[in-house]
Parts: structure tokens; sequence; C-alpha cells
């Protein structure tokens, strides 16, 4: 049975796996630019693991120029089939305290239409079934594997995706939460879509490290407080990729979500139509539906 190839994208505070044998670094070119930075490659127990860093090592690229595209094609090249991504996110719910942690099932893009948020275009149209952006069954392990390391998690609930790189406004925050909308970051749209037009399982390890600037009692979001709350929730987080890792091995058996062949009737174009330039680009990702 071959090793499940397991992706993680580390956000605010998340640069690095810790336990990681047969570590190698690796640079890649894609049609779409430069990924953030190297994927660190290694072994996890009985996983391949590939990791990335989504702002670079350092920290040096703001949620609207980060590479989603490359980031997410370097993954598919190297043949990963889960990405687990923990982000940094506000609370937008008085149940859901700094430092505790979420696994959302739903995204609002609030993001401004600077992030190239899909592959298809240059000849080729697709559309892909985006009603429920995670996968269920990874989301199902990351919960279970939250709990197993004594992580306080809250399963499901909104994601609102604002541009950043600021905060938001009161009166924004505001207006989020009578949405109804559970967290907010900025970061994990496009990337969810793209990893669904590459046929990868994504799930979300949403770190809440604050009240976003709605509440009437804490204090308002500052880097100080969220730098604070990262450190704690970062080591819950490290346990929680080794657990889901583990359950992700145990489990290893063909994909049955709706993830793997996200992209079976998706493609619009007749593969005549669509110039060998596109057809090249984009092999890893459609490839396998153009025989």
């Amino acid at each position: 049975m071959n090793q499940p190839i397991i992706g993680v994208i580390g956000g605010s505070g998340l640069y690095e796996i810790e336990g990681l044998t047969d570590v190698k670094e690796v640079r890649l070119e894609t049609p779409f630019g430069d990924p953030s930075d190297a994927y660190i490659t290694g072994t996890l127990g009985d996983a391949q693991m590939v990791f990335l860093p989504r702002h670079g090592r350092g920290h040096r690229l703001l949620p609207s120029e980060v590479n989603y595209r490359a980031n997410i094609y370097g993954m598919k090249i190297l043949g990963v089939e889960h990405i687990i991504s923990v982000s940094a996110v506000g609370s937008m719910k008085e149940e859901i305290v700094p430092g505790h942690i979420v696994v959302p099932t739903q995204f609002v893009d609030r993001t401004q239409g600077k992030r190239a948020s899909t592959f298809f275009g240059n000849g080729v149209v697709g559309h892909v079934q985006f009603a429920d952006p995670v996968c269920a069954d990874l989301s199902t392990i990351l919960v279970e594997s939250a709990r197993e390391v004594g992580a306080t998690v809250h399963r499901g609930g909104t994601y609102v995706c604002i541009e950043g790189p600021n905060f938001s406004t009161r009166a924004e925050s505001q207006i989020y939460r009578s949405w109804g909308v559970d967290i907010i970051g900025m970061t994990n749209l496009p990337e969810s879509r793209l990893a669904r037009e590459a046929e990868i399982c994504y799930g979300t390890v949403a770190l809440a490290t604050d009240y976003d600037c709605w509440h009437e009692v804490h204090e308002d979001v500052s880097v100080e407080s969220v730098i604070a709350i990262i450190q704690q929730n970062v080591t819950a987080a490290k346990e929680i990729i080794k657990a889901a890792v583990n359950m992700i091995v145990q489990q290893r058996q063909q994909r049955n979500c709706c993830c793997a062949e996200a992209l079976k009737f998706a493609i619009m174009t007749e593969k005549s139509l669509i110039p060998s330039e596109t057809l090249q680009a984009l092999e890893p990702i459609i490839g396998k539906y153009m025989s």
C-alpha cells in the first residue's frame, strides 16, 4: 500500500512541522509563477508530508500577495491528495474563545478580486461544484484529531474571508456578525477553490486568536494580542496535524469524496479547441480527462 501524501499549508505562526525525517527542500517553478517558498518534504510516521509556509518563511507576503495558484499547483505535482490548512482567525461568536480551534464547513468571500481564483481560462472553461467547499471526510478527521489531543474544537461554521491586510472596521465586524458567520480570516479563499479544482481534499484548522473588534468587553484585535494567542495555538495545531496524519494513514483507502473527481463533469471546452500551451500547463490538473 502506498504511503498517503499529505500537504500542510502553514499560516501565521506555523512555519515548520516538527518530527519530519528524510527532510528535503524542493523549489518548483509553475506556469503560474513561483510558490510562496520552497516546499519541505519528508516522512512523518507512515505518511509522506509536503509543507509550505503560506506567507513565506519570515512572513513576507500579504494575504493578497500569496500566489495561491502556484502553491496549490505545486502541491498537485508533488502528489498531494490531502491539504490541511492552518490559519489564524478572529472569532465572531462569544462561545468561540480565543485559543479555541474551529474546523469550518463554509466560506463567504469578501476579497476584492485581486486574487486569481481558478486554474481555468486561456482557452479552457471549467465549472466545479463548490456548494460544500471543504472535504467532509478530512474535516471529520481534523475534528476527531483535535479532540484526541485535548483541544477545544468547534465543528462546522462559516469563515468569512476578507482582503486584508488591515483588520475590519467596527461597522464591518458587526455586519459580518449579523450574517451569522463564525470566524474571520484573510487566506482560505481562493485556496480552497483551487484545491477543489486540483481534486485535492482540503480542510481547515482555524486557530481563533481574538474577537476581532466587535466585542464590548475584550480589547480590539491587535498584532500583539494575536501573536500571544498564536504561540499557544500553534502548539495545539502541531499536535492536531500529527494525530490527523495518523488517522489518515489508519483509514487509508480509495477516496470516496467528491474532491477526488471534482473535474469529471466540469470541463466545458472541447479538447480540440483548447490551445496546446494551456493543455501543457494544466496537464497535472486536467490531464486525466483529456485522453
